[in-house]
């Protein structure tokens, strides 16, 4: 579903990511992981399209998009979706224009089936009928939800979650994980996780790579990737588990 072959950004004369080669395979769910400054955010933003990479190349369902002109991209976007970190929601929208959003600026389907396919999403995750309320009237994981909504409206094959778990307690983390994975189930979707949470890559991922100073250095099952031997893994598995035990 995604290759990236030879893969380098660079900002000036930081290097953020050198030779990165990945296959994540239709269907699965990868969790890619590292410390604050590693990479991996810049390379969330190098598969949706929102950054070039410097060399090399990415295909997306076997298109080449390095060099993609922005309306063909736009196109192939309509097959993606994209759940932000902070929600990204419009606050001036209620909830239904929000999650219908991108139904109404690419398609011609008439009100009746957008609303029919908004109320269907919000089901899905968890909050049926809050069509009407307003972004400010959310809690932080309702916000999430409601951004997993707009993501899947279009159905998309490839799903892409930015720090999923951010700014939310253990309850609802453990919520958000669950419906991660029921999402993907449903959808039949690729899914890309990028995260700081070990707990949560562990509970969704089929496989978890790890990028460290911009280098891919482990792409592993979840219960190998525990096995590793690689002190940089090593470490970074202690810190995530004594962050933990420090916020219980």
């Amino acid at each position: 579903m995604i290759k990236i072959r030879d893969v380098c950004k660079s900002f000036g004369s930081h290097e953020a990511l050198k030779h990165i080669n990945l296959d994540i395979v239709e269907g699965e769910t990868l969790a890619i992981i590292g410390g604050s400054g590693s990479g991996k955010s810049t390379l969330l933003r190098l598969l949706i399209g929102l950054d070039r990479p410097t060399s090399g190349e990415i295909y997306i369902m076997g298109n080449p998009i390095a060099g993609m002109s922005e309306k063909r991209l736009d196109e192939l976007r309509m097959n993606m979706g994209m759940v932000f970190q902070y929600s990204a929601l419009f606050d001036s929208m209620t909830v239904g224009e929000n999650v219908a959003f991108g139904l109404r600026e690419h398609t011609d389907y008439p009100e009746e089936k957008i609303r029919a396919i908004v109320a269907e999403k919000l089901e899905q995750v968890g909050l049926p009928g809050i069509e009407a309320s307003m972004p400010g009237e959310l809690s932080g994981g309702m916000k999430k939800r409601v951004g997993l909504a707009r993501a899947i409206a279009f159905n998309p094959k490839i799903i892409f979650y930015d720090e999923p778990s951010s700014g939310l307690d253990p309850i609802m983390t453990a919520r958000i994980d669950e419906l991660i994975i029921d999402t993907q189930k449903k959808q039949k979707a690729t899914s890309v996780v990028v995260t700081h949470d070990m707990a949560s890559a562990c509970t969704i991922a089929d496989r978890i790579a790890m990028i460290y100073e911009g280098e891919l250095i482990a792409v592993e099952t979840v219960e190998n990737f525990q096995k590793l031997e690689d002190p940089r893994v090593q470490s970074f598995l202690q810190r995530m588990h004594v962050g933990r035990e420090a916020r219980k």
